[in-house]
């Protein structure tokens, strides 16, 4: 699924924390964190100090977490003095676990895509100092629900049945999704014209997707569109909507930017449009965590420092702009 965890970085020298607001308060947003212990910094000069960073993740057994994970590495293979490790955690308790003994081995910083940020905030606690300078890079969930609630509202003039196929329901990713979208739809079209006929989870999963789409398709003989969570998910989606053959009948919005996503998007039909925040976040917070453990700065600011907070802006793919973010998708 995509962007459905808040990433958290934390180290005996500097804590990470990536997240992506597609989870919510809860912890489940995907947000960069980054805390550097002042004292353990080094100068801006050139130290020759080597920088000792470990990454804590869910299983990259999704496309977008593998886009994360791949994305991290590789942002760390670009820093010469960079020790980079990347580990996999089961769930929140494993996690948390996993992060008490990567602090033990006094790491200077720590990057973790928390499986639930709230889980992990004793141990984020229990490892950071008042003194110590965060900075946090997040995607916004919410704006995903408003954006897709935009662009269908336009296609179909605001009048029209809608399927919503949620991700993994009780997480913030999930909430923020939603909210976004029905409140949208309240400003875009408040004549009601819109009519959400059926909303549902869909786990994150392509063949929970596909099973409650069929669902959905023989309960509800007109439907307009369809706003999935989560480009994968969404897959099963299709399929179901074209084995019923009813691919005609109605189009289809995603979230993430996967490949399969961008190739149909591309093509043109059934899917018309995904929203997403670049996995390439997580090296941004490789790189952020790098500099907090080092002392240094963004050199672009004045003074050379590293924001506490940067969001990274949601973006609308369709046929019309695909090519520009082709480069950006997962598989």
């Amino acid at each position: 699924m995509s962007m459905r965890r808040r990433p958290i970085t934390m180290a005996a020298a500097a804590l990470v924390a990536l997240g992506v607001a597609a989870c919510g308060s809860s912890g489940d947003t995907k947000t960069v964190t980054v805390t550097a212990a002042p004292q353990n910094a080094a100068s801006e000069g050139g130290t020759g100090k080597t920088v000792h960073i470990i990454a804590s993740v869910p299983p990259t057994d999704h496309g977008w977490l593998g886009a994360i994970s791949k994305n991290a590495k590789a942002a760390a293979a670009g820093h010469k003095d960079v020790k980079f490790e990347l580990l996999q955690a089961a769930d929140a308790d494993s996690q948390a676990q996993q992060i008490e003994q990567a602090i033990a081995q006094k790491p200077d910083a720590l990057v973790v895509l928390p499986q639930d940020g709230e889980a992990l905030t004793p141990v984020a606690q229990k490892f950071t100092k008042q003194d110590a300078a965060t900075a946090t890079i997040l995607g916004d969930n919410y704006q995903i629900g408003t954006l897709a609630a935009d662009y269908i509202g336009d296609q179909l003039k605001c009048n029209g049945n809608v399927v919503e196929i949620q991700g993994l329901a009780g997480i913030s990713v999930t909430t923020d999704r939603s909210k976004g979208f029905a409140d949208e739809l309240k400003k875009k079209c408040p004549n009601g014209g819109i009519k959400v006929v059926a909303r549902q989870p869909g786990d994150f999963n392509p063949d929970t997707g596909l099973k409650v789409m069929e669902n959905i398709l023989n309960a509800q003989k007109k439907i307009d569109a369809v706003y999935t969570h989560d480009d994968d998910m969404a897959q099963g989606v299709v399929q179901a909507i074209r084995n019923a053959g009813r691919d005609k009948d109605m189009f289809l919005t995603g979230v993430g930017g996967s490949t399969d996503a961008m190739k149909q998007i591309k093509a043109g039909g059934l899917y018309r449009a995904t929203f997403l925040y670049n996995p390439n976040m997580a090296a941004s917070a490789v790189n952020m965590a790098r500099l907090i453990a080092l002392g240094q700065g963004m050199p672009e600011l004045v003074p050379p420092e590293v924001p506490r907070q940067i969001i990274v802006p949601a973006a609308v793919v369709t046929q019309d702009n695909v090519a520009k973010y082709e480069k950006y998708a997962f598989n």
